[in-house]
């Protein structure tokens, strides 16, 4: 343990506290970026050299900001359907084992808790990958075994539109939360010990999934919704929820995520976006200066490592200090809070939290030990799953009664 006298600062003492406790982030988009912006090529631009002007990660920063291990998103847009949103979801996580490769002796390839000890132990970065939308195993209980056999450890079953098996927090409920394929998804994935991710659902479908798992959920980069009322943020009767299934909420930093008056502010620059012919979501240079153009025009409201601890001081209420984590989103959003520009921004987050007297124990559990332990709890329920059951061979067209839309 540290102490006030050993470092002065609530900032010294986050950065020694995250040597010893590091960051277990839940969502980062590199990989995304990475297509768009050098269509994979790490010669092209390479992570060991300071890549700030054009990305919010490099391997610098990591180090910088304390980060031991890294959920790295292979999210594919739901504009990408069937064999094209699988196909594109493999060049993601073909993207992922090359950027290990490239760079062995800072990054390792993860997929269990025991190996994310030991990338600790070594120094490097634990590289863990999550797929970030139900579109990416096109209604296949077999593309989600390959998936998990490529290293893939947590599935977010919509992104922002809805799948034909569960609702999407940000589209028209079709389904009312899950169908029975979708609580056969889940099933799966409990059995496979693949993490059940509830970011991005709607609450209904985080209601339907905690009924039917067999398992701990996560949400990898989701806030608190009683804090800002915005539907990609977790309702308090879900929170509660986590203690007795296990799962833990992993915290997000997106402005519009986290502060009302952002939400509105980044409608009306999405508009923009859209007026000029660009995706909201573009965070390629050309997409980042025609947003700073309008930020020059209207200033947003102001978000800072502040707003993100409100989230967690609510969300540690209400499910407990055993299942809350992190979730940044960076290189997924084109605006971030003041002091959390870029992966380096963890220590800054910590500190406030010191400064609102949370416990170095509490912290540790926060940046590190909740997240190795709700892999390593999956990966228990999946040793006794696999005892009592095999493979599900099950069909939407068998148990929804249609076929994929």
């Amino acid at each position: 343990m540290t102490s006030e006298l050993d470092f002065p600062t609530p900032l010294d003492r986050a950065r020694a506290l995250l040597r010893t406790a590091p960051v277990v982030d839940g969502h980062n988009d590199l990989p995304w970026a990475m297509r768009e912006q050098a269509g994979y090529d790490l010669g092209a631009l390479d992570l060991a050299a300071d890549q700030s002007d054009r990305l919010h990660t490099d391997l610098a920063r990591l180090a910088e900001g304390g980060v031991g291990a890294q959920f790295w998103s292979v999210y594919v847009p739901t504009r990408l359907a069937g064999d094209h949103a699988v196909s594109a979801t493999l060049e993601q996580v073909d993207f992922v084992h090359a950027l290990v490769a490239r760079y062995p002796d800072r990054l390792r390839l993860a997929r269990t808790a025991d190996d994310i000890e030991a990338a600790r132990a070594e120094g490097r970065i634990a590289s863990l990958m999550g797929a970030e939308g139900g579109h990416s195993i096109d209604c296949s209980l077999a593309t989600l075994r390959a998936l998990y056999e490529l290293g893939v450890r947590y599935l977010t079953l919509t992104h922002n539109d809805n799948v034909p098996w569960a609702d999407s927090a940000t589209d028209k409920p079709v389904a009312g939360g899950l169908t029975r394929f979708g609580e056969e998804v889940v099933r799966e994935m409990n059995r496979l010990g693949m993490l059940v991710d509830l970011s991005h659902v709607s609450a209904d479908t985080m209601r339907d999934a905690l009924r039917v798992t067999e398992a701990p959920v996560v949400f990898s980069h989701s806030s608190s919704r009683a804090v800002c009322d915005h539907p990609r943020n977790v309702p308090d009767d879900v929170l509660a929820q986590l203690p007795g299934n296990g799962g833990v909420a992993m915290a997000t930093f997106v402005p519009k995520f986290i502060h009302v008056e952002a939400a509105a502010w980044t409608l009306r620059a999405d508009e923009n976006m859209r007026a000029h012919g660009l995706h909201p979501l573009d965070t390629t240079p050309a997409g980042m200066a025609r947003q700073r153009e309008f930020e020059a025009a209207h200033p947003r409201p102001v978000t800072t490592a502040s707003t993100v601890a409100d989230h967690l001081d609510h969300m540690r209420e209400v499910a407990g200090i055993d299942h809350i984590g992190i979730g940044g989103d960076f290189d997924g959003t084109a605006f971030l809070p003041e002091g959390l520009g870029s992966v380096a921004g963890y220590p800054n987050l910590v500190a406030e939290l010191l400064r609102r007297h949370w416990s170095e124990a509490d912290l540790a559990k926060l940046t590190w030990h909740n997240a190795v332990r709700v892999l390593r709890d999956a990966e228990s329920a999946a040793a006794g799953l696999r005892a009592t059951r095999g493979p599900s061979i099950a069909t939407i067209a068998q148990l929804d009664g249609a076929a994929p839309a």
